[in-house]
């Protein structure tokens, strides 16, 4: 297989119709566009960088109508798109038990902001209000109003599980609410290594993470501890530049959602055009598994 979008679209294609659509079928007159190309078409979105669907249903019909023979109007299109979200996270949650990745013996956790507003008239009217709230962005030394992802991923960026919650809530306790919804659906195994950084320490979110889910937890030494693992700053880079694809090159603060199920649905379409990446790079032997250059054209 080449690294090219079509040549991923069209692997990314088989591999849900196959695995995932299979089984979800029923009765009636199929749709025009299925729900397997559905989720193709939200990975080509956003690997082509549209924030606007209506400047992308325009543009895909010249730059992909050759494999996507009916395209529906924005309107259907953004319906479609929003309840297909369990969809979106079902085939992340598949690309990730697919790649080699998931072998892995480390695992990497993290949050970081997702901001959802900039005025404090958005903060009182929005739909997102009573879940979004304030907190505060240290890497940029700002406050923001939205919420906050969290993602546990293999050292390569593949998303093996995650959650949106309100920056009110502690870190740790959603931390560990997102170890237990992994460990149901068996996507943690005992002896794994969990990587954090130091908003995971505490003797009790410790103890929680070694004796309840048996992972050994590493994360930089804090002033007041005993040295132990050191500043593991080389390894927090790992996490920092998956955020960083996330942001920068799959425009994840640029989500322009505006409700719970909008801000759901688009996290899991940019967290699913980098899993459709890495695992197609796998498949393929590229050597820098989330690199996006092939795809972005």
């Amino acid at each position: 297989m080449d690294a090219d979008l079509d040549t991923l679209l069209t692997a990314l294609y088989v591999e849900v119709d196959d695995h995932i659509i299979a089984g979800r079928r029923g009765p009636g007159r199929p749709r025009r566009l299925s729900d397997a190309e559905l989720a193709c078409l939200a990975v080509a979105q956003v690997l082509l960088g549209f924030a606007s669907e209506r400047r992308w249903l325009r543009f895909a019909r010249t730059r992909l109508g050759h494999l996507f023979p009916y395209l529906p109007h924005q309107p259907g299109y953004h319906k479609r798109l929003k309840a297909a979200a369990p969809l979106l996270a079902a085939v992340i949650d598949h690309l990730a038990r697919q790649a080699p990745c998931w072998h892995d013996q480390i695992r990497l956790i993290d949050a970081t902001p997702l901001p959802c507003g900039t005025s404090r008239e958005t903060a009182k009217r929005s739909d997102l209000a009573g879940w979004a709230g304030y907190g505060y962005c240290a890497s940029h030394s700002r406050f923001y109003w939205g919420l906050k992802l969290y993602v546990i991923a293999t050292p390569d960026g593949m998303p093996v599980a995650w959650c949106l919650a309100s920056p009110k809530i502690g870190e740790r306790e959603v931390a560990a609410a997102l170890l237990a919804h992994a460990r149901r659906n068996h996507a943690l195994r005992p002896g794994l290594i969990l990587i954090g950084d130091k908003g995971f320490a505490g003797h009790e979110f410790e103890q929680l993470v070694t004796a309840s889910f048996r992972l050994s937890l590493v994360r930089p030494d804090r002033r007041d501890e005993v040295p132990r693992h050191g500043s593991i700053g080389w390894i927090r880079q790992w996490i920092e530049s998956i955020f960083d694809t996330l942001k920068g090159q799959l425009s994840l603060e640029e989500h322009g959602a505006r409700t719970d199920l909008g801000v759901y649905t688009r996290t899991a379409q940019r967290l699913l055009a980098m899993a459709a990446v890495i695992w197609h790079n796998w498949a393929i032997g590229a050597p820098d598994k989330r690199s996006l250059t092939a795809y972005d054209h």
